[in-house]
């Protein structure tokens, strides 16, 4: 037998194996080529996924560009908390025609911004962003601005939208009995309700107001609470 590494192909060794890389070698393309049909499908899905319909309401132009990097969506900016009456009327036309998405800032001003809005614009759409998810790097400002792309995205996919009228299904003594109002673990039970369920942080009032007007059901409300409870008892 002549050893392996001096071996010399015959003709027709030499054409089966030419033959068999070629073969391999079109697989590898065909396999290739079908990868890169699929990454350019999936990033097109994602990238009409990422389209919002709706107008987003955001404070000022460093929160359209922290939208615009996340999600293909237009902007409206109020420039501040004064909101003005051109503005408003804007804001009433988006609403008309496209629908209005309201995303301010997780703090007082963006609170107030959100709440003269829905007076003035009843049955808007609000998303939420916690604001851990929202402060400088540098550990001064909290704001839209500093969230991360996928922290913007998550909120938008869990948008709500405002009752105008609605029912109240869960009590202001289900938020005292459920320790939400008064006592030293409240506020800081409110504000990982709110995270839990995506509608922000208020005060014990607020949040009787807000469980009511975005329709969350008792049974969502004592989920979230009971991971709450759970997080304290872990924590303890």
């Amino acid at each position: 037998m002549i050893p392996m590494a001096s071996r010399e192909l015959t003709p027709v060794e030499s054409h089966t194996n030419d033959s068999s890389l070629l073969a391999r070698s079109g697989s590898l393309k065909q396999e290739h080529s079908k990868n890169i049909g699929l990454s350019i499908f999936l990033v097109a899905v994602r990238t009409i996924t990422l389209k919002i319909k709706e107008i987003i309401v955001v404070e000022g132009k460093d929160d359209t560009v922290a939208v615009q990097r996340a999600v293909q969506a237009d902007t409206i900016e109020t420039n501040g908390s004064a909101i003005n009456e051109e503005t408003i009327e804007r804001i009433k036309l988006a609403k008309e025609t496209r629908g209005v998405i309201i995303l301010t800032d997780p703090d007082f001003p963006g609170e107030k911004i959100r709440k003269t809005i829905a007076e003035h614009v009843p049955g808007c759409k609000h998303a939420f962003l916690p604001k851990q998810s929202a402060l400088s790097k540098k550990g001064k400002g909290v704001g839209v601005e500093y969230a991360t792309v996928e922290a913007i995205r998550q909120a938008l996919e869990h948008v709500y939208e405002e009752a105008v009228e609605w029912e109240e299904e869960i009590t202001f003594n289900d938020l005292l009995v459920a320790g939400l109002v008064g006592g030293a673990l409240a506020k800081a039970r409110r504000q990982r309700l709110g995270q839990l369920l995506k509608i922000g942080y208020t005060n014990g009032k607020q949040l009787h107001k807000r469980l009511q007007m975005f329709r969350i059901s008792k049974h969502a409300f004592y989920d979230a609470l009971q991971q709450v409870l759970r997080e304290e008892k872990e924590n303890d």
